[in-house]
């Protein structure tokens, strides 16, 4: 900075206040600092800035997802980071892939890089490390899935609730073998869809069959392929996230039952409505999850202490076809 000031000819504090983005100089200084700083090629050091401002804010947040190249993460990722931008801050971004480790690594790579807050979709079995990680103060705010062991302002789907109404409606078109298919069983939101599936289906004398453990859709394609090779195959099939339901109907495809075997996937996905059937689908608002979980954070980053809090969004069933389909053959349940 004081290269810059001297290139200008201006004192080191105006070029901080360009530097900052203040907006009381004179517009003719502002553009010899510019100058300066672009024939210096200078760049701020945000450590340094840092220890300089009183608030110790370094203007950026940590956003750990799932995986930001799912549908569902990335629409999250993009309302976040238009809550972000907003507000002058920048996201610092990274998916878990499932990773109880590579949560913390990353919890822990963010914290080193003196994030004022990090928004995170729990993985991991336990969250009581982020204590020991993160800086005294550094507010965490939870998506998608609940935390255990760490404390914070969570924004959750309504997810048994939503299961219920995709079981309620496949029941409504006479199915009575309804399949559960999951994603893995230490994940909140396989089990939270799991007991809205039991809830419905035990509330109409039906017999539970759920499948779980698939975490792909290679893993979903090939458990829908074995359940019709059983004597009493399911009817319907009920699709706990959005890469097991394309892998279910691929499966369905490859069989050439996709048309008298219903389907209702939980999470829409792209093209969903373009498939023959079109899909039917119990919708999050990833987007509105996003923009509670920012709204959230940057309430706790500017001193919100009010007791933590769970921020639930509703779901929507959109049916498209595949959930329509009426039973076409009758058994026993």
């Amino acid at each position: 900075m004081n290269d810059v000031a001297r290139s200008a000819g201006v004192s080191l504090k105006t070029v901080s206040r360009v530097v900052n983005g203040e907006p009381t100089v004179d517009p003719a200084l502002v553009e010899r600092v510019r100058a300066a700083v672009a024939s210096l090629h200078y760049r701020p050091h945000l450590g340094a800035s840092m220890l300089r401002r009183k608030d110790r804010r370094t203007g950026t947040i940590g956003l750990l997802l799932e995986d930001v190249g799912n549908p569902f993460s990335a629409a999250v990722h993009r309302a976040v980071e238009d809550e972000a931008r907003a507000r002058g801050v920048h996201v610092l971004t990274g998916s878990l892939d499932d990773d109880p480790e590579r949560e913390r690594d990353l919890a822990r790579a963010f914290a080193r890089r003196h994030a004022d807050g990090l928004i995170l979709a729990p993985v991991g079995p336990d969250q009581g490390y982020l204590a020991l990680e993160l800086p005294p103060g550094v507010p965490v705010v939870f998506v998608d899935r609940t935390a255990t062991g760490f404390t914070g302002d969570s924004v959750l789907a309504r997810n048994a609730a939503g299961a219920s109404a995709a079981v309620r409606h496949l029941i409504a078109y006479g199915h009575r073998r309804i399949v559960f298919l999951g994603d893995l069983s230490r994940i909140t939101t396989t089990r939270e869809r799991r007991r809205g599936y039991l809830d419905s289906v035990g509330a109409a004398g039906l017999r539970a069959y759920t499948v779980e453990g698939l975490h792909d859709s290679v893993a979903a394609e090939a458990a829908t392929r074995e359940l019709f090779e059983r004597a009493r195959p399911p009817t319907a099939l009920f699709t706990g996230q959005n890469l097991i339901t394309i892998g279910a109907v691929r499966g369905l495809r490859a069989l050439g039952r996709h048309h008298d075997v219903a389907l209702v996937g939980f999470d829409d996905f792209p093209l969903a409505d373009l498939l023959e059937p079109a899909v039917t689908v119990i919708a999050q608002d990833p987007a509105a999850m996003g923009r509670a979980a920012a709204q959230a954070l940057f309430a706790r980053i500017d001193g919100d202490t009010k007791e933590p809090r769970e921020i639930s969004v509703a779901t929507t069933l959109i049916p498209r076809g595949s959930g329509e389909i009426p039973v076409r053959f009758t058994g026993s349940s």
